[in-house]
């Protein structure tokens, strides 16, 4: 088991059969910077040493008993490639430092090594070292933080979408994602590229909406130098860009029809051709599609075409508007509450009794995305802990108050047996009063009384 230490110590290994050598370095090390030093007299010591302590940088003689350097060295960059290491001996050549460079050696120095060298070239080796700790650590934050944005939720509905997810994020075939307008089917697509085997290589978005043929074919496959007026210089298409990533295409079923045709092309042969060129460029990139519309129907009534839509529907993932699923609300809201409270500076605590009741009720029409907006508005304009009822928009709220649950409505009866009864309490049951109230005779109020129990 690794052993614990400071976030930023970095650890220096120190391998030569001659003891004095070492504790020159060391003390040399030790007027210098606060690192933790070790040093070990032949490779063997060291390596069995490394299994439990991590090193950050070897500085290792070319000359050893047992294992030589250059051994010590290549064990090192197959088991442990971050760390960097400086090799010196006393008989030095260039064949020796070649082969020392070629093995993965940060540097490599003729001996009596002087100290003031050793020490920039070490400090240069530990940035490096410490530059690729903070880069891995960085694509790490990256990943979680895409992680915490694809989907939010404990519904059913959202489960099943997560677990389709899971199943194909890293094959490598089309998927077709549908979904109303504000579902987050960006955010699947996100979720198939970066939690999956492609996570390292671009992912590069484009909606397919509101675009000429020419436009999205220039976009998409690029064009050479001359191709048409104005085209001054080589442009590289989407698609060539997304090489060994992914293409999300949204907005698929907007695509036009002549389009349509240099897309399954572009599938099936999976190479292309820029505008204007005429020798093919293989592209290896996953294609995600994506729209509000039902595909389906769109090829029933031939405004899509048949054969793309089987090309891209190899694997379906229905994202599921937010009415239907009511249930995660609560936690999309702690979601951009954490979010807009970081971008205006706000402490928002959450959303109060009778907005969330309001919240609730709504039956979203812009689903996620319109939650979010509504929430971001209530950060920006509320002065209190809580979001309250007059941070919401207006019209949100009108329409709560007219749209009612059928569950929620009562008989004429009914309302008839708690009006009368409320009125009769407010007049400690004087009958004579409540009938006169209510603009009914005494006999009529009696059998009413009588009829609902409020004798």
């Amino acid at each position: 088991m690794e052993e614990i230490r400071k976030p930023l110590t970095m650890r220096v290994a120190i391998v030569d059969d001659e003891p004095i050598a070492c504790r020159e370095i060391q003390r040399g090390f030790s007027r210098r910077a606060d690192y933790e030093i070790e040093s070990f007299g032949d490779g063997e010591s060291f390596l069995q040493r490394m299994k439990s302590v991590r090193f950050d940088l070897l500085l290792c003689d070319f000359k050893l008993p047992g294992m030589d350097g250059l051994d010590v060295l290549s064990t090192v960059k197959q088991s442990y490639p971050d760390t960097e290491v400086i090799i010196f001996t006393a008989f030095g050549s260039i064949d020796t430092a070649v082969e020392a460079i070629q093995a993965g050696a940060f540097h490599f120095l003729v001996k009596p090594v002087k100290m003031d060298l050793l020490f920039s070239l070490s400090r240069r080796a530990l940035q490096s070292v410490q530059l690729v700790r903070e880069t891995t650590a960085l694509k790490k934050a990256l990943i979680k933080q895409s992680r915490e944005q694809f989907l939010i939720g404990h519904s059913p509905a959202i489960q099943e979408v997560i677990q389709m997810i899971d199943k194909v994020k890293s094959l490598n075939c089309s998927v077709l994602i549908q979904g109303e307008s504000g579902t987050g089917k960006e955010l699947v697509a996100r979720a198939l590229h970066f939690l999956g085997a492609r996570q390292k290589e671009p992912f590069i978005a484009f909606s397919c909406g509101g675009f000429s043929d020419d436009l999205i074919t220039n976009e998409l496959f690029g064009h050479e130098k001359g191709a048409f007026t104005g085209a001054v210089s080589t442009k590289i298409g989407l698609l060539e860009s997304a090489d060994k990533g992914t293409i999300f295409l949204d907005e698929i079923g907007m695509m036009p029809p002549n389009m349509q045709v240099k897309l399954l092309r572009f599938i099936q042969e999976r190479n292309l051709l820029r505008v204007g060129g005429t020798k093919p460029i293989p592209v290896n990139a996953r294609l995600i599609a994506a729209g509000n519309h039902d595909l389906k129907k769109e090829v029933e009534l031939q405004n899509f075409r048949e054969d793309l839509y089987y090309r891209l529907n190899v694997v379906s993932i229905m994202v599921p508007p937010l009415r239907h699923r009511k249930e995660d609300i609560p936690l999309l809201i702690q979601h951009f509450l954490t979010r807009y409270n970081k971008q205006f500076k706000k402490e928002v605590a959450g959303v109060d009794k009778k907005a969330m009741a309001v919240l609730n009720q709504y039956p979203f029409p812009g689903n996620v995305r319109e939650l979010e907006n509504i929430i971001e508005r209530g950060v920006a304009l509320t002065e209190n802990q809580y979001i309250g009822c007059d941070d919401l928009p207006q019209d949100l709220l009108e329409l709560s108050f007219t749209s009612v649950d059928e569950s929620q409505l009562e008989s004429l009866e009914e309302v008839e047996k708690k009006y009368i009864e409320k009125i009769l309490e407010q007049t400690a049951f004087n009958k004579s009063k409540t009938a006169q109230i209510l603009k009914i005779p005494r006999t009529t109020l009696w059998r009413k009384m009588k009829k609902y129990h409020l004798e």
